[in-house]
């Protein structure tokens, strides 16, 4: 599909976005991109991983984007004795009917923020992996679908790792997206200060747009012209990480897959409907350098991924 074809569903979908963008705006304060991406991901059908210390609004906004949408949350307090019956649910005998009936645990919902994701055991964390790969769950040889919304919002203390378990590169990879929300500015600080003197401004919050909707946008972004030469920019962007001076283990053909359905995302969140080479180098860090396993030398030596992924955006041609 080109950008001279008829795409019906791409102006109504704007229109939902924006009030959706909206709606979290007048929650949250942010002095960066983290509502664009964190709806990025969202759109995209993917997950994210959000990357900083207490208190910067990781959980307003997963509150925010719930409510605003009229969608099902859930929060799991990740500890180093949480069990993984403690997320995805137990049978329990019925005394009564003489058999047993599963109780579903809270990974049952549309959109659940898994806080502080690195302190559970790699066990636990792995309950989380077939869920956010295959949207379903195996409990006792069965399997259970999840919502088709299903989105996950996890988080982790960058700074404190004493009692923490690192996410295994499988886990990882099943983030569509990481980033950070970083700290607001001065005037922005003064705001959240003025707005929550007398109550929270998530209590006031009401959903603006319906679940239809959201399938709406969905499927709008899926319909985001990409040209073949944007595409082979993508897996030259992708394929520059598995050769590169101090990466052990580059990126897989899954991280192309997220990066263009990612830039979709944005394109149209950004009011386009297609896809330009700069929306790519915007969104290469956030969705590729998480998958990266840098070699033993380049961690000693205080090399970065992010960095190595921004290189790698100087280094590889731009199509014209």
């Amino acid at each position: 599909m080109n950008a001279s074809q008829p795409q019906p569903l791409i102006a109504p979908a704007q229109e939902a976005i924006g009030k959706l963008r909206r709606n979290i705006e007048a929650v949250m304060r942010c002095n960066n991109d983290s509502i664009r991406w964190l709806l990025t991901a969202f759109f995209a059908g993917g997950h994210v991983l959000l990357e900083d210390v207490p208190g910067t609004g990781k959980t307003t906004l997963a509150k925010s984007l719930a409510a605003s949408i009229s969608a099902t949350f859930k929060r799991v307090q990740f500890t180093p004795d949480l069990l993984p019956t403690d997320i995805l649910g137990v049978s329990i005998f019925d005394q009564q009917q003489q058999q047993f009936r599963f109780r579903p645990g809270p990974i049952f919902t549309q959109i659940l923020l898994a806080d502080e994701i690195n302190r559970a055991s790699p066990r636990t964390q792995s309950a989380l992996l077939e869920a956010m790969a295959e949207n379903q769950v195996s409990i006792e040889g069965e399997g259970h679908p999840m919502d088709e919304l299903f989105f996950v919002i996890a988080t982790q203390n960058p700074i404190e790792f004493h009692g923490t378990y690192p996410l295994p590169e499988a886990q990882m990879d099943r983030f569509a997206m990481r980033f950070e929300l970083g700290y607001v500015s001065r005037e922005d600080e003064l705001e959240i200060l003025d707005s929550q003197r007398e109550s929270h401004p998530l209590l006031a919050i009401e959903a603006c747009i319906s679940l239809d909707e959201v399938r709406t946008v969905r499927r709008a972004a899926s319909q985001v012209a990409m040209s073949q030469e944007t595409k082979g920019y993508i897996v030259d962007l992708v394929a520059a990480t598995r050769h590169h001076p101090g990466i052990q283990m580059g990126a897989s053909p899954r991280a192309g897959i997220t990066l263009m359905k990612c830039a979709q995302a944005l394109s149209l969140i950004e009011g386009n409907n297609f896809v330009t080479p700069a929306v790519i180098q915007e969104l290469a860090v956030p969705t590729i350098a998480h998958r990266l396993s840098l070699d033993p030398d380049a961690r000693y030596a205080g090399s970065d991924a992010r960095k190595i992924v921004r290189d790698i955006v100087t280094e590889v041609d731009v199509p014209v």
